[in-house]
């Protein structure tokens, strides 16, 4: 009776012994598998890590992309969730215009400043040309270049966060039928300060950065203003970047925008890329604003009716005594038009040695136009009619670099 009762009690006192344990196993996987659960959710909500999940279906492109924002994303300039864009734009509701790679939006930051929020379209623009905006202008502090604020890019969704420029590009203000006089707000005088302004800008992107960059896109669209009237470059997504040891840049493709290309650019044939391109497009920028026109427009002259190519027309004007244009009524702006007008001509120089510095123009345009030499006629051929975005690699050009 004795042995019977301790077995029972022995059985007894063990059944909660073991049922604790089996509860304490069961609630402990739960847990675990609830942990589990919430890693992966996280994990896959980061922005970075969006494209871990899908890599089996991630381009080449994207996977540089990822690289090189990891890679710069111990730097300054803040990364955005595609959800901030929407946010910021007000889910893009003022749109302010559109280039050939994306859309621009007027938004505002949470600290109530007004930004411009470039949103590239990922069927046009290349990775390159998203690598090549943050890392070129990332690397800028100056009064002439546009400041970027911001980036984004979640999961293919690709944007940029400028500060906003209130007057928008130069393009509306020069290319008008009134040359020079295109609003009460700007004049010779003002389209003057401009020109200097664009040009103190490019001066620093050759010398004053600590890896000089080359715009390759230097054009009247790509030159925004602020309340003002100050110029500040924008548009780096066709910018070359190279050491301020090299004087010559490899590039395997032509970049820029026809009618303001440079010659050596699409035919090496006529000498290397270099800092002397910007120069280039920055004269026939210069010519546009003295003009009010564009280069390759047809139409020169206060008829609009001439098909002389508007650079060959007005270097013909350069040798009369008389005003340079109709709509110039003092010789204060005369003098301004005409020095405009002789450092254009010289940046257009066919050969690449022969046109100045930018760091040459800032001292010829600030200078005495006594001083000033009229250039050699320059070699000019029938530009294409409308102007074309172009980046593409030919077959010829890869022979010739």
């Amino acid at each position: 009776m004795l042995f019977m009762q301790v077995n029972t009690t022995s059985a007894t006192s063990s059944s909660p012994t073991n049922f604790k344990l089996k509860l304490g196993i069961g609630v402990g996987s739960a847990l675990l598998s609830i942990v589990i659960i919430f890693i992966i959710y996280f994990i896959l909500k980061l922005p970075s890590s969006n494209c871990v999940a899908s890599l089996k279906h991630k381009t080449k492109e994207d996977k540089n992309i990822e690289a090189f924002v990891m890679h710069y994303g111990s730097l300054s300039t803040k990364r955005y969730k595609y959800s901030d864009i929407k946010k910021m734009t007000n889910s893009f509701k003022v749109k302010l215009g559109q280039g050939g790679f994306g859309q621009v939006f007027k938004g505002k930051l949470s600290d109530g400043r007004l930004v411009a929020v470039k949103v590239l379209n990922s069927s046009k623009a290349s990775g390159q040309e998203f690598i090549n905006e943050v890392a070129s202008i990332g690397r800028t502090s100056h009064v002439n270049i546009v400041t970027l604020l911001g980036f984004c890019y979640d999961h293919q969704k690709r944007a940029l966060v400028y500060e906003y420029m209130p007057n928008g590009s130069l393009e509306k203000f020069i290319h008008s039928d009134k040359a020079m006089k295109t609003s009460e707000n700007i004049g010779v005088n003002k389209l003057y300060e401009i020109a200097l302004g664009i040009a103190y800008g490019l001066d620093y992107l050759h010398r004053g950065c600590n890896t000089r960059i080359l715009h390759l896109d230097i054009k009247p669209h790509n030159i925004l203003l602020d309340e003002d009237f100050c110029p500040k470059i924008a548009d780096f997504g066709l910018a070359k970047l190279y050491s301020r040891k090299e004087s010559i840049v490899s590039m395997l493709e032509a970049r820029g925008t026809i009618g303001y290309i440079a010659p050596e650019v699409y035919n090496r044939n006529f000498g290397v890329v270099s800092h002397k391109c910007d120069v280039y497009s920055y004269g026939m920028l210069l010519l546009e604003m003295v003009g009010g026109r564009k280069n390759v427009d047809a139409g020169v002259g206060s008829d609009r009716m001439s098909e002389i190519y508007f650079p060959d027309w007005i270097y013909n004007r350069l040798q009369k005594d008389d005003f340079l244009l109709d709509s110039i009524t003092t010789i204060e702006e005369n003098d301004y038009a005409r020095k405009m007008t002789i450092v254009g001509l010289w940046c257009i120089q066919t050969a690449p040695n022969h046109r100045p510095s930018i760091d040459k123009v800032i001292e010829m345009l600030e200078g005495s136009m006594k001083a000033m030499e009229v250039p050699p006629k320059p070699f000019f051929s029938s530009p294409p009619r409308s102007p074309t975005t172009i980046s593409s690699t030919s077959k010829n050009m890869s022979e010739m670099t």
